[in-house]
């Protein structure tokens, strides 16, 4: 994606952090010598050794998989806020959004072995419940999940690059920023409160760095 030096951001840590509290994606690849996208939830595999490896399934009647083998991207939205000139108070100023996403990109293999399969289930099941406080537990359902992975088609994605843009508002002067984040809390909607406090962190960071 294209990433202005102002708005990269290149901590693979963060990165990867960002993707574990914000996993459910959109998978592009070529279908048929045409773009093709499924949304689906990922989970994260990290590595002392690199990225990692992201793993997930999809339904079998989905035809996506039939061609997915190689490399595909994977993009994980963040939040995002319109952000109004009228903030700034001068002249000669332009609207624009700010918001916060990852691109993975990849090498994916398919599995179709039931093991395999069932683990992947188990442990999407297991990241997903852990938050609740009543968790589903697999093991009520275990011999229904057995017939249901016959519909179903895993794969891993070997992750070989990332990037992160994180576009908050960095190529203003902080009075400017510090105008919109004032105006983003005022806003009743998670997305302006999530990027506005997304500013706020830079600007807190900017001025121990000066």
């Amino acid at each position: 994606m294209y990433i202005p030096k102002a708005f990269a951001e290149t901590d693979t840590e963060k990165l990867l952090d960002f993707i574990q509290a914000n996993s459910f994606g959109i998978l592009f690849s070529q279908h048929n010598d045409q773009p093709f996208a499924t949304h689906l939830p990922f989970l994260l595999e990290r590595s002392a050794e690199g990225p990692g490896w992201l793993w997930g399934h999809l339904a079998k009647a989905n035809p996506h998989w039939h061609n997915l083998e190689g490399e595909v991207l994977v993009v994980f939205p963040g939040p995002h806020a319109y952000i109004s000139p009228a903030w700034y108070e001068e002249k000669n100023v332009v609207p624009t959004w700010n918001y916060v996403a990852v691109h993975i990109y990849g090498h994916l293999s398919l599995t179709h072995e039931p093991a395999q399969l069932l683990k992947i289930v188990e442990d999407s099941v297991s990241f997903y419940e852990a938050p609740r406080p009543n968790r589903w537990s697999l093991d009520d359902s275990r011999e229904h999940i057995q017939k249901l992975l016959k519909g179903i088609v895993g794969f891993k994605i070997e992750i070989t690059r990332l990037e992160g843009k994180w576009k908050l508002s960095q190529n203003h002067p902080v009075a400017r920023q510090e105008k919109v984040v004032k105006a983003l809390r005022q806003r009743p909607d998670q997305n302006s409160l999530e990027i506005a406090g997304l500013m706020a962190e830079n600007l807190v960071r900017r001025r121990g760095d000066e």
